[in-house]
């Protein structure tokens, strides 16, 4: 059975010796919890790598010919895209064939500096948000990418003897989500690890603690220093294999 945000809730209520609820909506005092817990929670997956909210997108393509490079980030769905890893693209230009090449960023500056072409082969385009112009190439698959403003994804090249536009259903993408929280639905389940979750509690509980207490639990500290110490070794189901140095030495 999976923990709900009101298992939680409950949980610390307990702890700290506080009147039972059966909803969060019981008391403010369990809605104060809902809210700790919310805050610990992005506090995890916006400073930690965690495997589960990370997934497989495709782009989404502007489909414009003005700007045949441009992409943006996939905005459907309550959640929103932390980063993206890693692109490739379909370079075959055979219908039904794949052949996957890293599309690999470049920092805007770079980027600009690298499109200066001028002749034949190349497409003036101007920027989603100001009139910039931007030089693209015409008769090759893409190499590099940026983004100007943090959600549109711009290209360098596109061969328009395949594609009038490069194409999402081209794209291939590693990117990191962050899940939506409903802190007001006693049901909503914590987009997170099975063996995450007890670090969760436990840091939620101590900052429950230290706000609602005036003061911290030296046992509950203590929970939550090893367990956040352990999630990091312990965080993927699929572990890679152990790196090691080998000091110039061959046959290892």
């Amino acid at each position: 059975m999976k923990e709900t945000l009101l298992s939680f809730v409950q949980s610390i209520l307990s702890d700290m010796d506080s009147e039972p609820v059966n909803s969060i909506a019981d008391s403010d005092e369990a809605e104060q919890i809902a809210s700790v817990i919310e805050d610990t929670y992005y506090n995890m997956v916006v400073a930690r790598l965690i495997p589960n909210i990370q997934e497989l997108i495709s782009l989404v393509a502007l489909s414009d010919s003005t700007r045949p490079t441009h992409f943006r980030y996939d905005a459907s769905g309550s959640s929103k895209i932390k980063d993206i890893c890693k692109i490739e693209y379909n370079i075959s230009s055979v219908t039904g064939e794949y052949s996957w090449r890293e599309v690999k960023f470049l920092e805007p500056i770079a980027f600009i500096s690298r499109m200066q072409y001028n002749g034949s082969n190349n497409l003036i385009v101007e920027d989603v948000n100001s009139s910039t112009k931007i030089s693209v190439i015409t008769d090759k698959m893409p190499q590099y990418y940026t983004s100007f403003d943090n959600e549109h994804i711009v290209m360098d090249s596109y061969d328009s003897t395949v594609d009038t536009t490069l194409q999402a259903s081209k794209t291939r993408s590693l990117a990191t989500r962050i899940p939506s929280f409903d802190k007001t639905s006693d049901t909503f389940v914590p987009d997170i690890d099975d063996n995450l979750k007890p670090m969760l509690l436990a840091e939620a509980k101590s900052v429950c603690f230290s706000l609602f207490k005036s003061g911290s639990d030296p046992k509950i500290e203590q929970s939550a220093r090893r367990l956040k110490s352990y999630t990091q070794n312990d965080k993927f189901h699929t572990k890679p294999a152990n790196k090691r140095t080998n000091y110039g030495r061959k046959g290892f």
